[in-house]
C-alpha cells in the first residue's frame, strides 16, 4: 500500500502503521481491541505503541486501571516528515562542510588512483549517476564514451531514463559505437566503427555476446569500464586517476578525429 510506503519512508514500520490506521478508525481504545483491530499480538502491540508515542503519533489517557490509547490526527504525519526533511538538510549541509573534508584529509596522499567494482543492475545504476553528477560540475559538461552493439540493451536497463536527465542537466557526449546500430539522441554526437570478431573457436552465443560486450566511459579524472558475464548479469569497474583519465581522453579523441 502507498500509505505503508509512504510513513516507511518516515522511518515508520508496517506493524505500526497498522496499529496507527486501527486507532484512527477506533478512536480511543484498549490494548486489547486495538490488537484485535490491527491484527498484532497484544505484547507486540503495547510495544509498538510506546514506539508512536515517541513518535509523538499516539497519546493515552488512563481510565481507572486501564489505559486508553488515541490515534493523534494525521496532521501530524506532515509536521513528522518536516521535522525529518530539516534534520536531513542540516546533516547534509554538515556532510558538505565539515564531515566530507574531514574524511578527506584521511586519505593518503600518495593515493594516486583508486579502483571500485560493483555488479548488478544496481551497481550499473550506480555508475550511470557518477557519470551525471561528476560531468555536472565539468566544464565543459562533455564525456566520451565507446559502446559497443552487444551491451546497449543492457547498459540502461536499470536506469531508463538516464538520457533524460542527462539532457535535462545540458551534458554532451561524444559516443563511438562499435558495430552497426545505435540511436540518436540530444546533445550527443556519434562516429562508427566496424567491429571485429576476435574469436578463433566456435562458442556458444551467450558466450560470444559476453565477450564482446563492452562499454567504456571516459570523464573528469575516471573510467567506468562494464561488461557482461554469464550472458546478461552486468559488472563495473571505475578507475580513478587523472594519468590514466588523461591518456584515454587523447586517445579517444584522435581517432575521433580521424573517423
Amino acid at each position: 500500500m502507498i500509505i505503508h510506503e509512504t510513513l516507511g519512508q518516515l522511518g515508520i514500520t508496517d506493524r505500526q502503521t497498522d496499529i496507527y490506521l486501527a486507532l484512527l478508525k477506533l478512536g480511543p481504545s484498549s490494548i486489547r481491541d486495538i490488537a484485535a483491530a490491527s491484527g498484532v499480538n497484544r505484547g507486540t502491540t503495547y510495544d509498538e505503541l510506546k514506539q508512536l508515542r515517541e513518535l509523538r503519533l499516539v497519546t493515552y489517557s488512563p481510565q481507572g486501571k486501564r489505559r486508553f490509547f488515541c490515534a493523534e490526527p494525521p496532521e501530524v504525519l506532515r509536521r513528522l516528515a518536516e521535522t525529518r526533511r530539516d534534520s536531513f538538510m542540516q546533516a547534509l549541509d554538515t556532510l558538505e562542510t565539515d564531515v566530507l573534508p574531514d574524511l578527506s584529509s584521511l586519505v593518503p596522499e600518495s593515493t594516486s588512483h583508486n579502483v571500485f567494482h560493483y555488479e548488478g543492475d544496481e551497481g550499473i545504476e550506480y555508475v550511470l549517476r557518477d557519470i551525471l553528477a561528476t560531468v555536472d560540475g565539468m566544464q565543459p559538461p562533455l564525456y566520451r564514451v565507446y559502446s559497443s552493439r552487444h551491451i546497449r540493451k543492457y547498459l540502461y536497463r536499470p536506469f531508463p531514463g538516464f538520457t533524460r536527465a542527462r539532457v535535462a542537466k545540458g551534458i554532451e557526449v561524444n559516443v563511438i559505437a562499435i558495430g552497426e546500430g545505435g540511436e540518436d539522441a540530444p546533445l550527443a554526437r556519434r562516429k562508427w566503427i566496424e567491429g571485429t570478431n576476435l574469436q578463433k573457436t566456435p562458442r556458444r552465443e551467450d558466450s560470444k555476446r559476453s565477450s564482446q560486450a563492452s562499454y567504456v566511459a571516459i570523464y573528469g579524472s575516471k573510467c567506468a569500464m562494464i561488461s557482461l558475464v554469464r550472458g546478461d548479469y552486468p559488472i563495473a569497474v571505475i578507475l580513478d586517476s587523472d594519468a590514466v583519465a588523461t591518456a584515454m581522453t587523447i586517445s579517444f579523441d584522435t581517432l575521433w578525429n580521424l573517423l
